[in-house]
């Protein structure tokens, strides 16, 4: 077990609750039962670059009418990925270890801490705790040093540190580096990434010989300055939204537990909904009573609610509706006030009908921990994206919060 100083963990340096910090939202997974569509959604519309593709390991003849059975890593960044699509019906049908359940079409929400030694700590601290830890170790593709747990309604939640970075030539870590997977916590201290590349490279590995994705569409518009093949860059993804069936179940595990912040409280209809962060985002997750899902008319079958994915700016945003729209997607309207901290937003149906939330900005929390005041709060005149204004006034926050690194292309 972490050491504790008067009942707090030391993380490096500081005394905390618990023996991790959470810093953000580092990758998350859908499974999808229209699984071509999915993968067409999702890499050519909405420009996820492949990164890695895993493929199936025991294909019965019952599996073959489930489609497409690869798993898709995919980045919009440099971090090796941000978003994994599944086969919704194959995970089902494989499950070996009593994970898999019907109504949760995710297949990992993953938070990134801050070192390898946070991670096993947080093994440790879980374990004793009695929470529901179903593995532990290092993973490949990707490389990222890792611990898995159950939520109570059984989404499955991931802490890493160290995700593979994707460097200016876009290729992923050769297959033949994947020789340092982990199924068991780590002993303490671990080689470092410089030293795995240099070992690669005395035992011969060609270090160029990984994937490198083909960009689906052709590069035709001008994004502030950059050819790109759709009117808009993704530079950040998340929050996710999760419908609970038990919230008082919810809030112990992603607050008491994983240390999450609550910024802010709604109410919808009679239901209580929960908005919490991690670093100065207004949040990162939004848990919602599984009584809002009916009252909006959100899909039956399904907890997740919601999953969302930044533009770099507002024109963008715009562009990026009206390209989807082209492209045959289909929006629906929400209602606003089940998303504070946020302003002009639109709602994009994934071919299994998942919310794919698309937007360009979100409210920023100093110092104090403070959300701003509703009053002072932007206030959409109109939720159809077709009647939004071709510009807005700036807020304090506009353009805060984490910055997008890298080129956009």
């Amino acid at each position: 077990m972490p050491d504790t100083i008067n009942g707090k963990f030391n993380v490096g340096g500081v005394l905390l609750d618990q023996p991790f910090k959470i810093r953000r939202l580092g990758h998350f997974g859908i499974n999808a039962t229209k699984m071509e569509e999915a993968l067409h959604f999702y890499h050519a519309l909405l420009g996820f670059r492949i990164v890695d593709v895993r493929g199936p390991r025991d294909v019965k003849p019952e599996h073959e009418a489930f489609g497409d059975l690869n798993g898709y890593f995919f980045r919009y960044g440099h971090d090796h990925h941000a978003f994994v699509l599944y086969n919704h019906r194959y995970r089902g049908a494989t499950d070996r270890m009593g994970r898999y359940r019907d109504h949760i079409p995710v297949n990992q929400i993953t938070w990134q801490v801050g070192s390898l030694r946070e991670v096993v700590d947080a093994t440790d601290w879980f374990k004793a705790r009695g929470c529901n830890v179903v593995r532990y170790g290092r993973d490949m593709p990707g490389s990222n040093w890792h611990t898995y747990l159950m939520d109570a309604d059984w989404f499955q939640n991931e802490l890493y540190y160290g995700i593979e970075q994707i460097g200016w030539d876009g290729r992923s870590k050769p297959w033949d580096m994947h020789n340092r997977e982990f199924h068991e916590s780590p002993d303490l201290p671990q080689i470092s990434e410089y030293q795995e590349v240099k070992d690669a490279e005395a035992a011969g590995v060609d270090l160029l010989s990984g994937f490198r994705d083909t960009e689906p569409l052709p590069e035709k518009y001008d994004v502030d300055g950059t050819l790109l093949a759709r009117p808009f860059k993704i530079v950040k993804h998340g929050p996710v939204r999760l419908f609970c069936e038990d919230m008082d179940a919810a809030l112990a595990f992603y607050r008491d537990t994983l240390g999450f912040i609550e910024t802010e409280t709604t109410q919808y209809q009679g239901h209580t909904c929960h908005f919490l962060r991690n670093n100065t985002e207004h949040h990162a997750l939004a848990l919602y009573p599984v009584g809002v899902r009916d009252a909006i008319g959100a899909r039956g079958d399904s907890l997740l609610f919601g999953f969302g994915v930044q533009v770099a700016n507002y024109r963008q945003l715009r562009d990026a509706v009206a390209f989807l729209k082209g492209h045959g997607v289909k929006f629906r309207t929400l209602p606003l006030e089940l998303f504070p901290g946020m302003d002009h937003t639109a709602f994009a149906l994934d071919p299994d009908g998942n919310v794919i939330q698309l937007y360009y900005a979100m409210e920023q929390i100093g110092w104090d921990g403070k959300p701003r005041p509703p009053e002072a709060r932007r206030v959409m005149a109109d939720p159809d994206p077709d009647n939004w204004p071709e510009t807005l006034e700036p807020m304090s926050d506009t353009y805060m919060g984490e910055p997008f690194l890298g080129p956009w292309g």
